[in-house]
């Protein structure tokens, strides 16, 4: 017969290698569930965008009787060209976001003689998506400044803005300024001499 020290240690020994064992098989079906959820952002899913994207302002430089290179000069090269139909031009927009929404627009140009003639579509966008972007940025940053200064305001004692240290406010005199370019800041303007 074994001790029973011994014997204990080999229960211990057996139940924490099945401990470890099953602690790693709990944690890789967390992991791999997570991966699997679009929950914490996993997996990454990245916006798919094809076609031409197409402005208002782009579609106001039309005009009726404007040749291809015009045209094309105008809103860029057709996205889609027919043999079959070769006095239409497409130019579709489809875009589909990482959350699964979906953004499509179409816009056609007709020509007959190798002039613009007509054109349909949707209603597009007034700007392109860097526009859009710097516009938000630059709103962003608006709107920090502001909070930034509001809070200075609300830690200031006063609840006014700051101004900067050492300035000494009791020199200052309403006295109209001087329109002598050579008399000091703060002297008087000597009594003008009559001209004869």
């Amino acid at each position: 017969m074994q001790p029973l020290a011994k014997r204990f240690d080999v229960r211990v020994s057996r139940f924490s290698r099945q401990a470890t064992l099953s602690a790693v098989v709990v944690l890789t079906a967390l992991l791999a569930t997570g991966c699997g959820s679009n929950r914490w952002g996993f997996p990454y899913k990245v916006g798919v965008q094809q076609g031409n994207w197409v402005t208002t302002d782009q579609v106001g430089l039309l005009t009726e009787g404007m040749t291809r290179e015009q045209v094309r000069f105008a809103l860029g090269s057709p996205t889609l060209t027919s043999a079959l139909h070769a006095d239409r031009w497409d130019y579709p927009y489809f875009y589909r976001s990482p959350n699964g929404q979906i953004d499509e627009r179409n816009f056609t140009v007709f020509f007959r003689n190798g002039l613009l003639t007509q054109w349909e579509g949707d209603e597009q966008p007034e700007k392109q998506p860097f526009q859009i972007a710097k516009e938000t940025v630059q709103i962003e940053k608006d709107e920090q400044a502001e909070l930034t200064l509001d809070r200075e305001r609300l830690e200031s004692a006063t609840g006014q803005e700051e101004t900067e240290s050492g300035i000494n406010f009791s020199l200052i005199t309403n006295a109209p300024p001087s329109t002598d370019p050579g008399a000091l800041p703060d002297e008087p303007d000597a009594t003008p001499e009559e001209l004869m």
